[in-house]
């Protein structure tokens, strides 16, 4: 049985992780550490609450194949990379399949605290929401008109307000005003959240988004 909201740690570093441990408990937060993803996904149940902290690089399991295992479970647990390592494209494609945070090796001890508790309560508000049915997320996109759909798929892909502007021949800060316009009426807060729901809907594939682009090119 997990407690209502319980931290889980994820790190094959065993120093670091009986020091993140510590400091979370410092805090007042229950904590359950795990020496490598298997054995954290092999633990929890499908019922859980709080959030990931969550190691990039491990033996076996990385944190990355955690987070795809994750989502194939439907888990809404918001996730935080940490790594020693974090390159550029990592941090883009954890990003992009719905992470909350990626914070560099070796943390601000605050910064990850901040983060902890902003997490917590993000998941917090997402299970005091009423429950929606599971065709909700294609009535919300379908909400939105031509020219806000044109601009929401390739957000959701992760293309940049001057790209998406150079795709459909207007200018930036068109697209600038299309995408605050897709944000509010889909009520995202950050743009992972504008993916997920691409992903919730099939459109794109969250280890690939930019798959359907590359198939288009190929049959044209």
């Amino acid at each position: 049985m997990t407690d209502a909201t319980t931290v889980y740690v994820v790190d094959d570093d065993a120093g670091m992780l009986e020091s993140t441990q510590w400091l979370l408990e410092s805090v007042g937060l229950t904590v359950q550490a795990y020496a490598d993803g298997r054995q954290f996904l092999d633990a929890i149940g499908d019922q859980q609450n709080g959030c990931v902290i969550l190691d990039i690089r491990m033996p076996g399991l990385g944190g990355l194949n955690v987070q795809e295992e994750l989502q194939k479970r439907g888990s809404q647990l918001p996730i935080i990379f940490v790594s020693g390592h974090a390159d550029v494209p990592i941090v883009v494609r954890a990003f992009k399949s719905g992470a909350f945070d990626f914070i560099e090796k070796p943390f601000n001890e605050q910064l990850l605290l901040d983060s902890v508790q902003q997490a917590v309560q993000l998941h917090r508000e997402r299970n005091n929401r009423p429950p929606q049915p599971e065709h909700a997320t294609t009535d919300l996109l379908a909400t939105l008109t031509r020219r806000e759909r044109d601009v929401f798929l390739p957000l959701a892909q992760g293309y940049t307000s001057r790209e998406i502007a150079d795709r459909l021949n207007v200018s930036i800060k068109t697209i600038d005003l299309y995408r605050a316009r897709v944000m509010k009426r889909l009520g995202a807060d950050r743009l992972p959240d504008v993916t997920g729901l691409a992903i919730a809907a099939g459109l794109v594939d969250p280890l690939d988004l930019r798959a359907n682009d590359r198939d288009s090119e190929t049959a044209s």
